[in-house]
């Protein structure tokens, strides 16, 4: 028989040490645990997901008034926030050139008619010496082609005196809407010049108590707005204030801002009480999904999983087939529940078959004495110190029981 050397009772002795360690850990703390389990009932309640953005308030319908012809603002008789009706006459530019324009073009007209009058005259001469033999074809032609140009020459001078008068219309600026003056950009005796575009004289607000909000919607949330979906909007104006509305459109375009994609959404916003006011910031809750008086539990409860690692004593599992589960714990026994599973918002899920309103179900495990409970603090605590080789995982919560 082969001596054992000092180094060989040295190794032996090492490797005793760690099977001694070993059944010290996984049997000398068991004792001392104490697990208890968090529960929750399957009850009726709301289950909601939102998004959240920021917009701004305008007038559902707003136009903008400008005048058509260049000019003096000779009178303005209204100010801002003035209530105004249809065909109200809102200002007046000043008539003169275009009187005098309207006077010459008149006076063309009937210098034309004039010409006209001659050359038909004359074209008749014409027509009778030639059917007579007595006139060229040539001389003919020539007095009829002075009589068709004179014709046309009335017709222009006619359309030049209706724009003219046009003109001198547009000179009366009227309101084309029932509403109220948001915004005045003239003063009476400015120059307003129509030569290459519109001048902006008024904005008119159609109805203040029927305004909108313009939400930007990040790319990543758009696809969950829809129309008629809640919404609920705070301004700073009114911070304890929670208004209503509702939302009426997705518009497809889309804007790119320093590489952030978003999409415009219109909310319906009632303004019964004239509180909300153009442009004011609105801070917006579109609610995505609202499902209310469902059968519920919390999300972590279809998690949760009984470990054999930690049955006390008598304690037994009964499990069953099915992707989504629901445990109860009947005495010494952890039954498992088939459920069908509705709509979540992360926090809560509904529940739609195979079990009975008000059936408390576990959620969670806690873990008190021994070494497990140092395991689990240590899982959930960053800053607690951990041994370097540490092969045992404590569970998440709502997980289970850790594995041992």
């Amino acid at each position: 028989m082969k001596k054992i050397g000092k180094k060989g009772w040295i190794g032996i002795g090492v490797v005793a040490a760690i099977i001694i360690v070993a059944l010290v850990k996984c049997t000398g703390g068991k004792k001392d645990e104490k697990i208890t389990f968090d529960t929750a009932k399957v009850e009726k309640t709301n289950i909601q997901t939102s998004i959240t953005a920021t917009g701004t308030i305008e007038p559902v319908t707003s136009v903008t008034v400008g005048t058509q012809v260049s000019g003096i603002v000779s009178h303005l008789y209204v100010d801002y926030n003035s209530v105004v009706k249809k065909g109200q006459v809102i200002a007046e530019l000043d008539r003169t050139n275009l009187i005098s324009e309207l006077n010459t073009a008149k006076a063309n007209l009937s210098s034309a008619q004039s010409s006209l009058n001659y050359q038909l005259a004359n074209y008749n001469r014409y027509k009778e010496l030639h059917e007579k033999g007595l006139v060229s074809a040539d001389e003919y032609e020539s007095a009829k082609l002075q009589y068709l140009q004179a014709k046309e020459q009335v017709n222009s001078s006619k359309e030049n005196v209706q724009k003219a008068q046009t003109n001198l219309g547009y000179a009366t600026i009227t309101s084309p809407i029932d509403g109220v003056i948001l915004s005045k950009s003239v003063e009476e005796g400015q120059t307003v010049a129509a030569s290459f575009n519109t001048p902006e004289l008024f904005v008119i607000a159609q109805d203040l108590t029927d305004m909108r909000v313009i939400a930007d919607i990040d790319e990543a949330d758009i696809g969950g707005v829809k129309e008629g979906q809640r919404v609920s909007f705070t301004v700073d104006a009114f911070p304890d204030d929670q208004f209503e509305g509702r939302v009426t459109q997705v518009r497809q375009q889309a804007t790119t801002e320093s590489n952030v994609v978003t999409y415009e959404v219109v909310i319906s916003a009632p303004n019964a009480d004239l509180k909300l006011k153009p442009g004011l910031t609105a801070n917006v809750t579109i609610f995505t999904l609202e499902k209310n008086d469902v059968l519920a539990v919390p999300a972590k409860a279809l998690r949760f999983q009984p470990n054999e690692a930690f049955l006390q004593k008598g304690e037994t599992i009964e499990d069953c087939e099915g992707d989504h589960k629901l445990w109860t714990k009947e005495g010494t026994v952890f039954k498992a529940h088939k459920v069908e599973i509705g709509t979540t918002n992360g926090m809560m899920t509904e529940i739609i078959s195979s079990i009975k309103e008000g059936t408390e179900v576990l959620s969670d495990f806690n873990i008190s004495g021994g070494a497990a409970e140092t395991e689990q603090q240590q899982a959930g605590n960053p800053f607690m110190p951990r041994p370097r080789n540490n092969n045992n995982k404590s569970g998440q919560n709502g997980g289970g029981a850790p594995k041992r």
